[in-house]
C-alpha cells in the first residue's frame, strides 16, 4: 500500500442506500486518499524521530499486514540493537473504511517519545461477509503474536498496552477483556471516541440523538455500520463491551471523548461502567472536539492536546 500516492478524496456516499458494490469502490478511493501525501494536510505528519514500515504477520488461517513504527536509530549501537521497548498495539478508525497510514502522525510521535514499538493492525474491514467478529480476532490475534515473539521484534512483553479509535477502541476494548481472560497482562488501554455498543441499544444515547446530523451525518454512517458488523444471528451482545459480563480487573483505561459527537456517550457510559467494577479509569473530554478529531491534527486543534494526555498517560503506565 502507498502512502505517497496522490489522490482525490471521494464524495460521502449514501450509506442508507449504498451496495455492496459501491462500498467496495469508496473504500478504495477513500483509502487512497487517507494514504496519500495531499491528506497529510489534515492527517499530520509524522514525526521525524520514528521508523516507519509496513509488514507481515502470520496469523492462523491468514497474512495480515501490520504498520510498524519504531524510535529512529541514533548512531548509537547499542541503542539500535533494543530489545526492551514497551509494545504499543493500535487499532485505526473507520470500521467499514480507514487504513493504519491515517494515524501515522499520532503513532509515530508515540514510538519516538514514549520511546515504544507501535504495532496498528490493519484488520480486515467490515463488509458483507467480514463482520466485526473477524476485524475483533485480528487485532485480537496480532497481539498474541507479538507478545509471543516480543524478543523478535524488540518489545519487552511485561510493558504492553492497547490503543484505538472509534471502532478501533472498540476493538482495543475487546482485546482487553480477552488478554485478561487469556492471562495476557496489559498495563494500559487507551479508547479514543470509542463505539462500543452494536446492540440494539446502540442509538438510546442522548449524545446520539444531539449529534445523529450535525457536525457530520453520523447517525446514517453508524446505522450502516452496525448492519455491517453483527449480521442476523449473531451475538451482539459479544461484541459490545459495555455488556460484558465482567468489567473488573482489566488494564488501567484512558478514555478521551470528543463531546460533540454521536458516541460521546458511549465513551462515558463505559467509562462509568469500568470504575464501577474497579477497574482504574480516567475518562477525559475535550469539549467542542469532533469524532475522530485525534487523527485531525490539521484541522482539529485540540488533537495536540490530546495526543500529549495520551503520552504522559502511556509513558505512567509502561513505566518510562
Amino acid at each position: 500500500m502507498s502512502d505517497t500516492t496522490a489522490a482525490t478524496r471521494p464524495p460521502e456516499p449514501d450509506f442508507s442506500a449504498i451496495t455492496a458494490e459501491e462500498l467496495l469502490a469508496y473504500r478504495d478511493e477513500e483509502n487512497r486518499f487517507r494514504a496519500s501525501g495531499a491528506a497529510r494536510k489534515v492527517l499530520g505528519e509524522p514525526d521525524a524521530g520514528a521508523e516507519i514500515a509496513w509488514q507481515e504477520i502470520a496469523l492462523p488461517g491468514r497474512d495480515l499486514p501490520v504498520r510498524v513504527y519504531r524510535p529512529a536509530p541514533t548512531g548509537d549501537a547499542e541503542a539500535a540493537a533494543r530489545t526492551d521497548l514497551p509494545l504499543v498495539v493500535h487499532v485505526h478508525g473507520g470500521g467499514f473504511v480507514g487504513t493504519a497510514v491515517q494515524c501515522d502522525w499520532t503513532n509515530s510521535h508515540l514510538a519516538a517519545r514514549l520511546p515504544a514499538l507501535v504495532i496498528s493492525v490493519e484488520h480486515r474491514l467490515l463488509a458483507p461477509g467480514s463482520p466485526l467478529a473477524h476485524a475483533a480476532d485480528d487485532g485480537w490475534d496480532v497481539l498474541q503474536r507479538v507478545v509471543r515473539d516480543a524478543a523478535r521484534w524488540g518489545a519487552d512483553p511485561a510493558r504492553v498496552a492497547v490503543f484505538g479509535e472509534s471502532c478501533g477502541a472498540l476493538i482495543s476494548a475487546l482485546t482487553a477483556v480477552r488478554a485478561r481472560e487469556a492471562g495476557l497482562e496489559l498495563k494500559a488501554q487507551v479508547l479514543v471516541n470509542p463505539a462500543v455498543d452494536v446492540t440494539g441499544t446502540m442509538f438510546d444515547h442522548p449524545s446520539m440523538a444531539e449529534y445523529a446530523y450535525s457536525p457530520t451525518r453520523a447517525l446514517p454512517l453508524l446505522q450502516f455500520f452496525q448492519r455491517l458488523a453483527v449480521p442476523p444471528g449473531a451475538d451482539a451482545r459479544a461484541l459490545s463491551p459495555l455488556y460484558a459480563d465482567d468489567l473488573s480487573g482489566l488494564a488501567p483505561a484512558l478514555v478521551v471523548v470528543p463531546t460533540q459527537d454521536a458516541v460521546a456517550d458511549h465513551g462515558r457510559v463505559y467509562a462509568e461502567r469500568l470504575s464501577e467494577a474497579g477497574t482504574p479509569v480516567r475518562l477525559s473530554e475535550y469539549p467542542g472536539a469532533k469524532h475522530a478529531f485525534l487523527t485531525l491534527p490539521g484541522v482539529e486543534p485540540q488533537a495536540r492536546a490530546a495526543q500529549a494526555e495520551i503520552l504522559a498517560f502511556l509513558r505512567t503506565a509502561l513505566g518510562q
